[in-house]
Formats: C-alpha cells, sequence, structure tokens
C-alpha cells in the first residue's frame, strides 16, 4: 500500500468522496477543501496545445488572485506578463488544470480539473468577477473554470517552506508603465504564444473610453 493510499485509508471516508488509488475524488470544492485552497499563497496552472510537439506550459501564481465562483467553478486574476500561454491553450482546447500543495502544516495537494474560460475586459461576465479581486494594475484577463475533477493527494513528497512575503515588482511594473505602456507591452509580448498560437486580440494603440 502507498502512502498516500495508506493515508486515505487511516484518514476515512470524506462526505461526498470516494476512494482512489493515490487520492481521493470529490464531488464538489467543500468547506474543508475550500479552506485549504484559500490558504495557500501559491497555485499553479498547467495547460497544453493539441500538437503532439506542442509546449506544456506551467505557470505558478500568487498575490491573492484566486477565487472560488461556487462548489463546481473557480476564477484566477490574469495579470499581464511576457507569455501568452494559458490563454492561448484555452483559446484553442479549454483544458486547464490548477494544484495546490501545502508548504505548511499538514501535507496535502489538491488538483482542480476542468475547461477553462478567458474573460475579457470587454466581455459581459468580466465586472462581475472583477469585483471578486482586489485593486491591481496590469489585469489582462480573468480565467474562469468549469471544474470537471476534483482530486487530493498527500503531499509527503512536498518540501515545508515558510511564507515570508508577497513580491511587488509584477504590480510595481504595471503601476509604472501605466494603462498606455501597458497596453503597449501586450501587442508587442502577447500576440501569440510560444507555438505560434493565437493570444491576444489586437488592441488599438489609443483605445477609446466610454
Amino acid at each position: 500500500m502507498s502512502p498516500c493510499t495508506a493515508r486515505a485509508a487511516l484518514d476515512g471516508p470524506h462526505p461526498g468522496t470516494y476512494d482512489a488509488p493515490m487520492s481521493k475524488l470529490y464531488t464538489e470544492i467543500d468547506r474543508t477543501l475550500a479552506d485549504f485552497i484559500t490558504r495557500q499563497r501559491v497555485f499553479f496552472v498547467a495547460t497544453a496545445p493539441l500538437a503532439a510537439k506542442g509546449h506544456v506550459n506551467l505557470s505558478p501564481k500568487g498575490l491573492d488572485t484566486f477565487t472560488i465562483v461556487d462548489p463546481r467553478s473557480v476564477a484566477y486574476l490574469d495579470l499581464t506578463g511576457s507569455g501568452v500561454e494559458t490563454i492561448a491553450h484555452l483559446r484553442e482546447n479549454g483544458r486547464i488544470t490548477l494544484c495546490f500543495c501545502a508548504f505548511e502544516g499538514p501535507p496535502q495537494i489538491v488538483r482542480l480539473y476542468g475547461r477553462g474560460a478567458v474573460i475579457m475586459p470587454g466581455d459581459e461576465s468580466f465586472p462581475a468577477l472583477r469585483a471578486r479581486f482586489g485593486a491591481f494594475d496590469g489585469v489582462r484577463a480573468v480565467i474562469r473554470v468549469t471544474l470537471t475533477r476534483i482530486a487530493d493527494s498527500c503531499g509527503y513528497g512536498v518540501p515545508r517552506c515558510r511564507y515570508e512575503s508577497e513580491r511587488t515588482q509584477l504590480v510595481d511594473w504595471a503601476r509604472s508603465k501605466g494603462e498606455a505602456g501597458v497596453a503597449a507591452y501586450r501587442r508587442q509580448k502577447n500576440q501569440a504564444s510560444i507555438d505560434g498560437l493565437p493570444g491576444l486580440d489586437p488592441e488599438p494603440a489609443n483605445p477609446r473610453r466610454p
């Protein structure tokens, strides 16, 4: 019996779950899972193109940019960066996995599998989702994920790491660039993935304000 399977046997059944090798599967994000997820300071986002030779992308996220929308869907705030892999992959095929692991306290890993949608500032659902997050400069989109599989595992191999503080470089950079500067950066850097998939739609050089 593996350590993870042994842990599941010792812990006993969790409401709304059933045992599977190396993990438990959940029908939805319940209160216990939600508490674990929201305590984590960092999470990881994985996507991939359909092409066999395409590059799998894995991105770490922080800065309090994650929210649980309901027991079967989650969202995170996508801030402007040098790459646009997640957006490009989601627009091609919609597949996405989010991973949370405990670096402090009892070991645990939670993976959220689902179908992702890129919600842009001009989309009808954007304002309500954006309101779930704090003030950030350089917001590019909200990524909303409808969950198709929720699973945990033991996390015994994850090292202990003590949280110190958030880094400020990303938000400082966006603030210093200003809205026009960030838009220009996205036009230069965010039009296509490293495999050539379409990323962001072109933004006008001088966008009109409503």
